[in-house]
């Protein structure tokens, strides 16, 4: 199968309505002083479904594809970083609905603010029961927890007090999902930066789930037969957390050349000093070529799913690749021009300060902290 690029790679400033980015951006400095996303932003992201872009029109969800969904996380990463891994993370979790039964679908998408929050880890148990489970378990990290009106989590699964286990030895490991009322959310989210994602710990005890709310992220399991939830769970998340920090690495680039260009004015740059304006033209030419190669692989995975076979292990391989290059030059590339930004760029109530600090602190994702 022969691939073309199909996604073009400008600017995420050719996104979103320039209008929705300002008005974002604007209340970006106060949402991160109460700790949570402001109003404004949360009004903008339900009336624009970025929460449902994962989700089927039947439903009321956008039903976006993969290239477009990572083009509207990216454009809003460039916003503002809180509000993008809130986006990412929530409308992640509602990927969910490929695998949950119609009927409990139907029930959480009645409400037009359904908001998804959750965690990956393994950190609760299951004690399966007559009717269902008796779950019981603590999450961290719950991204969008202080807006969500449901909460997904995994857990090991138990019967008469003992763990199961797969024929190969691993743990079995179910997903579920509880209401809002369930949970009890502790405020424990305290990073130098995504402060306003309010990523925070969940909690339920001895909480008696009904079957139907338990479910497996297996693509053999989707209950929706739609290319998206056949997409591997990985590559989802890989591609999805990268074009985040891309998308902070853009912003960071252009207000650097803001600065840049006051010190060159004023002449407040070294004769000593690298030509900084080359350096800078040297940087987003890098992260341009990696954007493209980025969408180059996860358009070509995207295209192998809608045709409807396996996307081929190499396929899989360079998303994987290209995510993580992506993630690392998008570090990289900050922290080369980060010394010659001045005090402005340490100042925390400078935009450039916070984009910096939100990069760092969403580049310590287990899925990148290692790499």
């Amino acid at each position: 199968m022969t691939t073309t690029l199909t996604t073009r790679i400008g600017h995420p400033s050719e996104i979103i309505d320039p209008a929705l980015i300002q008005k974002i951006r604007d209340t970006a400095h106060e949402a991160e002083a109460q700790r949570r996303l402001h109003n404004d932003q949360l009004q903008i992201i339900h009336r624009e479904k970025w929460l449902k872009m994962f989700v089927p029109r039947v439903y009321g969800g956008l039903e976006l594809s993969i290239p477009q969904i990572l083009q509207t996380e990216e454009c809003l990463a460039w916003a503002d970083g809180s509000t993008a891994w809130v986006v990412t993370l929530c409308s992640g979790a509602a990927w969910f609905v490929g695998f949950l039964q119609p009927e409990l679908s139907a029930q959480v998408f009645a409400d037009d603010h359904a908001c998804f929050a959750g965690s990956g880890a393994a950190t609760g148990t299951a004690q399966i029961t007559a009717d269902g489970y008796e779950v019981e378990g603590r999450w961290k990290y719950a991204s969008g927890s202080l807006h969500a009106t449901v909460f997904t989590a995994n857990c090991l699964i138990y019967e008469g007090g003992k763990q199961l286990y797969h024929p190969d030895g691993t743990p079995r490991v179910r997903s579920f999902l509880f209401l809002k009322d369930e949970v009890t959310v502790h405020r424990t989210w305290n990073s130098m930066g995504m402060i306003a994602t309010g990523s925070h710990t969940f909690e339920v005890k001895k909480l008696r789930v009904p079957a139907n709310r338990s479910f497996v992220i297996d693509a053999r399991q989707a209950t929706l037969k739609h290319p998206l939830y056949q997409y591997p769970f990985l590559q989802l998340a890989e591609t999805t957390l990268t074009v985040n920090l891309a998308g902070m690495a853009i912003r960071f680039l252009d207000l650097c050349e803001s600065l840049l260009a006051e010190k060159a004015k004023s002449n407040r740059i070294g004769a000593q000093s690298p030509d900084l304006m080359n350096l800078l033209s040297e940087a987003r030419a890098d992260l341009h070529e990696h954007r493209r190669k980025f969408y180059e692989a996860a358009d070509a995975s995207w295209e192998h799913c809608v045709a409807g076979g396996e996307i081929p292990n190499h396929i899989l391989g360079r998303v994987s690749n290209t995510s993580h290059r992506l993630a690392q030059r998008s570090r990289v590339l900050v922290d080369q021009l980060y010394p010659y930004c001045g005090l402005a760029a340490a100042d925390v109530s400078q935009e450039i300060n916070r984009v910096w600090r939100d990069l760092h602190t969403a580049s310590q994702h287990a899925l990148f902290a290692s790499r």
